[in-house]
């Protein structure tokens, strides 16, 4: 059974870094996409960043690109967002998500994603 638990949300000041993490279990995710979401309070689900894990393939959304980046762990099975220059329009809860589908960069975003975790809170304070 395939379970994806996100972690290290939590309050931070603008301007500062958070660093959240994926642990992946129940597969082996060498051929997976994984993607990284966030649904702000009154907000649809949107799309932040996803990585290929078999290719490092990365693709970011725009407000994403410069300040986070998206990087996988194979010995620990985990992917990461480290997320610098933090926003209070980036508060949400993120969750991490895979799907087995694969395409390139730009077609990351609208992947089949099958699997999610429960997703961890970031509050950036102003």
């Amino acid at each position: 059974q395939v379970q994806l638990v996100e972690s290290g949300g939590g309050l931070v000041q603008a301007g500062g870094s958070l660093r959240l993490s994926c642990a992946a279990s129940g597969r082996t995710f060498s051929r997976y996409v994984m993607g990284w979401f966030r649904q702000a309070p009154g907000k649809e689900r949107e799309f932040v960043a996803a990585i290929s894990w078999s290719t490092s393939t990365t693709y970011y959304k725009g407000s994403a690109k410069g300040r986070f980046t998206v990087s996988v762990d194979n010995a620990k099975n985990t992917v990461y967002l480290q997320m610098n220059n933090l926003k209070p329009e980036d508060t949400a809860v993120y969750f991490c998500a895979s799907t087995s589908s694969a395409g390139g960069a730009s077609s990351l975003a609208a992947l089949p994603y099958d699997y999610w975790g429960r997703g961890t809170k970031v509050t950036v304070s102003s």
